[in-house]
């Protein structure tokens, strides 16, 4: 356990550095000088090795994603049996994520009223065209969980609920018939185990790919965005940090009663992969092995809980959403009232689940938000400038609180390793 805890510890370390580093090189290429040759330099080291490298790292990782979420869950199903179990378990999960979202949001409004990030000069030359998509209702979400074919839901990549809901099924089926298919759950069972390992190798790789990622786009945006948005930015760190160290450290310890402590000395390693990948869904495999090998919550949980929150858990997006209306309003000069708060918080936290699987989902659910309450969706051109770096970091907290959830139901079902947690 010990040398497993050297090599876990030596690999942050490693990943750390490998930001570091990659923020320096990118910040350099930033601030060079725009001539002829620089351009080339540029554009064979970022647009080429750089680029390559980073995009290889995330594609990797997203190859992982599908088999190892339907696999993971397939076999945990199995393992607890029974589709009532599976039920409440579900039912604990999801209002557990919307409880977070509701406090998330409510959270964002309060102190971005205190705050008044929106009141004040800004260039609304550097905001950018911003076309809003289309968001689907709660009842197209609701229509599409059950796959019409599931190949195609695994080959297309953006369907995770279909793929959850057949999971799910399969492993209820397979449970039911174990003994006269005991060869099918073995074969689950051991695909799983070589799926992890295939993880831990990539983890080998990960300062490389997080080297790229950081240094691609430090070099495309630099702090020019943030020294002209700084309230805003800072607003939202400022929330994004409260919400992960106190509603989460409190609703663990409340929950619980295990030490908040020992559980973000444990996430250090994931919350610099959330950062540097800046995706949920491709920080599942990670997250996975996490809160299984980290903080003992058996698989039969995890395996549900994880890739769950990660399609529909977005207490960070919810914050970035109730910073960026107040926002909006006050640069705008719309007082949008008490009721159009409620109206946000209300929205948001229902958004959640009503967009999970959309590209660029954040922006998407703010659309919704702004047009819930009559505010400008042209307004969130004002924040896109740097929305990268804080989409890094929402995604951060999103993991953390897939993290606490896997914790939290799996102390309620008796299925925590508390040796392995308090380790």
């Amino acid at each position: 356990m010990s040398d497993h805890q050297n090599m876990t510890e030596g690999l942050t370390k490693k990943i750390l550095i490998g930001m570091m580093l990659g923020a320096l090189v990118g910040l350099f290429f930033f601030y060079l000088p725009d001539n002829a040759t620089v351009k080339n330099i540029e554009g064979f080291l970022l647009d080429g090795l750089l680029d390559l490298g980073g995009v290889v790292f995330i594609a990797s990782l997203k190859m992982l994603v599908i088999p190892l979420v339907f696999v993971s869950l397939v076999c945990g199903v199995c393992s607890i049996g029974g589709s009532s179990r599976i039920g409440l378990i579900t039912l604990k999960t999801v209002l557990f994520y919307l409880m977070t979202t509701a406090i998330a949001i409510t959270l964002a409004l309060l102190v971005a009223s205190v705050i008044d990030p929106g009141v004040g000069e800004f260039n609304v030359s550097a905001a950018v065209a911003f076309t809003p998509q289309e968001s689907p209702s709660i009842w197209q979400v609701l229509k599409d969980l059950v796959p019409t074919n599931v190949f195609g839901a695994m080959a297309a990549g953006d369907k995770m609920l279909q793929i959850i809901v057949f999971a799910i099924l399969f492993g209820i089926g397979l449970s039911r018939v174990k003994e006269r298919a005991d060869t099918v759950h073995q074969f689950f069972i051991q695909l799983d185990s070589v799926i992890m390992q295939m993880v831990l190798i990539l983890m080998k790789l990960a300062p490389i790919g997080v080297f790229c990622l950081i240094a691609t786009m430090f070099a495309k945006s630099g702090f020019s965005n943030i020294l002209q948005l700084g309230k805003y930015f800072f607003n939202v760190l400022l929330v994004l940090a409260l919400h992960a160290f106190l509603t989460y450290g409190f609703l663990l310890w409340f929950l619980t009663g295990l030490s908040p402590l020992i559980f973000f000395k444990k996430m250090q390693r994931l919350w610099v992969f959330g950062f540097s990948t800046a995706s949920s869904n491709a920080t599942i495999p990670v997250t996975l092995e996490t809160v299984e090998e980290k903080l003992g919550v058996r698989n039969e949980v995890a395996s549900f809980t994880v890739p769950l929150g990660a399609t529909i858990n977005m207490d960070g997006t919810a914050i970035m959403q109730g910073v960026a209306t107040v926002f909006i309003a006050q640069y705008y000069g719309i007082d949008i009232g008490v009721i159009g708060y409620l109206t946000v918080i209300l929205t948001a936290t229902l958004a959640s689940i009503g967009t999970a699987g959309v590209p660029g989902v954040g922006l998407v659910m703010l659309t919704m938000v702004l047009a819930q309450v009559g505010l400008p969706v042209e307004g969130i051109a004002l924040i896109i400038g740097v929305d990268r770096i804080l989409d890094m970091v929402r995604t951060a907290v999103n993991i953390t609180g897939d993290s606490v959830a896997s914790v939290v139901v799996a102390k309620s079902e008796n299925m925590l390793d508390e040796e392995i947690y308090r380790n």
